[in-house]
């Protein structure tokens, strides 16, 4: 029997901090389940909401912010790039992509963060145990999740990014953020060609950043070949619902070890806790409660 998250903050009082996430829709979050289990597992007299705003309000959302004394922000779909256009400033992650995941209050003014690229490392080492330095990686999709990624693995050292996407231009503005190691394929209609062949061939990782095989989204698709995987590759699908894809199903059939996205999702929030707090994330217990939050879904 998995063992029971105990809450052990204080009692909501005038000194609780509040922190949000906030998105259009919002519902269906993690980052409450995520963030929650967060503050209670370390006692931490936080709470922590999910706040419909809808698109185009972005901006009166963080006025709000700062006006209710609100200690940490998610932001999520459709609203990090007008976050990142209205915060006092971005770091270099956030500013570079033009999103903005975490909002952090420094000194006065309200900091844009973008955690994604560092969850995604986080997770592939925790997961994995994988460090990318001096690696040949192939990211399918150029998406905002595709980006982040890319910045990310040429930050960290890998010497060969390859982004492969249905339309060549998305690739081009992906795979820039990976400056020199960059390289962009565009991919057929039947979603691969030969330089996407060679480069899977050649990949020690390879990362899904599409929504191919996402819940309600043709689920039995796939984003390309599994065949075409180098079978001592590690791949990662960056979809977190369901668990497993057909993909991933797929394989794992060959022998490719494979790992969903769940753990960026839970490293990207657990870099917003610290951001926040100055404390140290409870990873495990956050992982714990999104598994299972995602069982009943």
């Amino acid at each position: 029997m998995a063992d029971l998250i105990v809450d052990r903050r204080p009692p909501v009082t005038g000194a609780t901090r509040l922190a949000a996430v906030i998105g259009d829709p919002v519902r269906h979050s993690l980052s409450p389940t995520l963030l929650g289990a967060a503050f209670a597992e370390t006692g931490l007299d936080w709470t922590y909401v999910a706040l419909e705003v809808a698109e185009g309000t972005a901006a009166r959302a963080l006025d709000g912010m700062a006006a209710l004394g609100i200690s940490g922000l998610s932001v999520t779909m459709p609203h990090k790039s007008a976050i990142a256009a209205a915060v006092d400033r971005c770091t270099e992650d956030a500013g570079t992509l033009n999103a903005v995941n975490c909002v952090v209050v420094e000194d006065g003014e309200l900091v844009g963060y973008n955690t994604d690229g560092g969850g995604f490392l986080d997770g592939l080492k925790r997961d994995a145990g994988l460090d990318v330095d001096g690696m040949s990686v192939v990211v399918l999709g150029a998406g905002g999740a595709a980006r982040a990624v890319v910045r990310a693995l040429a930050s960290a050292g890998a010497t060969d990014v390859v982004v492969a996407n249905r339309t060549i231009e998305g690739a081009e503005v992906a795979a820039s953020l990976a400056g020199g190691v960059g390289r962009p394929i565009g991919l057929s209609a039947d979603g691969c060609n030969l330089a996407l062949t060679d480069a899977l061939d050649g990949a020690a990782l390879v990362v899904n950043a599409t929504s191919v095989g996402m819940g309600g989204i043709a689920v039995d698709a796939r984003p390309v070949d599994p065949t075409l995987v180098n079978a001592d590759a590690v791949a990662v699908d960056l979809i977190y619902h369901p668990v497993e894809t057909a993909w991933m199903a797929a394989l794992r059939k060959r022998g490719v070890e494979v790992h969903g996205g769940l753990s960026m999702l839970v490293c990207q929030a657990a870099r917003a806790f610290t951001l926040w707090t100055g404390s140290q994330a409870p990873v495990a217990a956050m992982d714990a409660a999104a598994r299972t939050a995602l069982t009943g879904r």
